[in-house]
């Protein structure tokens, strides 16, 4: 098995390292923060039990997974016999071309560098480099550990090798990772997800609905059949010809919504304080940690259910 070194542990390095580990590979955890690794690991002792509980071990046990994981003494030594980099670090555009200047500097010639980056596009901060063409994006949906879909983002100079090598490689640790054909702003997930944020923030600002009836409308409504089919499968499912039938059935009537959609609210505006006291009232910002581990472990219930799913109805 490879080594893979997991460059900054917050909660998505932290979530990478499990991934990488149960799919049985060495994982080499760095950051500049020694209280952050501490924090890391005792993250993922609970949730190794957790994942166990849940059968979404590969059939190890949480102790073997865990001694799969250490904590490097500098980034040299977590680098060291790496064949894949997954960096974490903060959202700043002159962080991440540091950063990746030391990586580039201090790893072997043949080891990829990826980006957890949901923002900035790998161009940005791999330009200069004299090993940009082993650099690109992997960017996760959080947590990575739980939901298996990566965004893999090229350069317009990464080698296509490193493309179709990192796609492997993840695909092999069991996420689903799907290749962006170029570099597009907020690339595929964050232009999907914004676009329904978008209007869900215009329908509760104009009076429509409330915060908590559009989250019924997709977790109760639309969200029970994406767990399991994308959208256009969805379409092409919902009228008896297929997608075409579709189209031919309903493209006027979404046509004229269009037009009511091109206004664009302001998030920051007075709506925030709307859903944000809604929110609040449902949860305290103090039990918001202990919502994201209920989050975590309905996911896993999730998965576990898939996985049924699939051996006794088919993908």
């Amino acid at each position: 098995m490879a080594k893979a070194a997991i460059v900054g542990a917050g909660l998505v390095g932290r979530a990478w390292a499990i991934s990488f580990a149960r799919a049985g590979h060495d994982v080499s955890l760095t950051d500049a923060d020694e209280a952050a690794l501490g924090n890391a690991l005792s993250f993922v002792d609970g949730a190794l039990e957790e994942l166990a509980r849940h059968d979404l071990l590969n059939g190890a046990a949480p102790r073997q997974v865990r001694t799969r994981i250490v904590k490097a003494k500098s980034l040299a030594a977590a680098l060291d016999g790496a064949s894949h980099i997954q960096e974490n670090t903060p959202e700043r555009l002159d962080l991440k071309r540091r950063v990746f200047a030391e990586l580039d500097r201090l790893a072997a010639p043949d080891c990829v560098i990826a980006s957890s980056t949901s923002a900035l596009l790998p161009s940005s901060f791999t330009e200069t480099l004299a090993g940009r063409s082993r650099c690109l994006v992997a960017h996760p949906i959080n947590p990575p550990y739980l939901v298996p879909a990566v965004e893999i983002v090229p350069a317009p100079w990464t080698d296509s090798a490193v493309v179709e090598r990192t796609r492997r490689f993840l695909s092999e640790a069991g996420h689903a990772p799907f290749v962006i054909a170029r570099e597009i702003d907020g690339f595929v997930v964050n232009r999907l997800q914004g676009a329904l944020l978008q209007e869900a923030f215009r329908l509760v600002a104009d009076g429509y609905v409330s915060a908590e009836q559009v989250d019924i409308a997709i977790r109760d409504g639309l969200a029970l059949r994406w767990s399991f089919m994308g959208p256009f499968e969805t379409i092409d499912l919902n009228a008896p010809g297929g997608v075409r039938d579709y189209v031919a059935r309903y493209a006027e009537l979404y046509e004229g919504l269009f037009e009511t959609q091109k206004r664009r609210v302001d998030w920051r505006g007075p709506v925030l304080d709307e859903i944000e006291q809604e929110r609040r009232r449902r949860v305290a910002e103090s039990a918001l940690s202990d919502r994201q581990a209920w989050r975590d472990r309905r996911l896993m219930a999730l998965i576990g259910h898939k996985r049924r799913a699939a051996k006794e109805i088919g993908d």
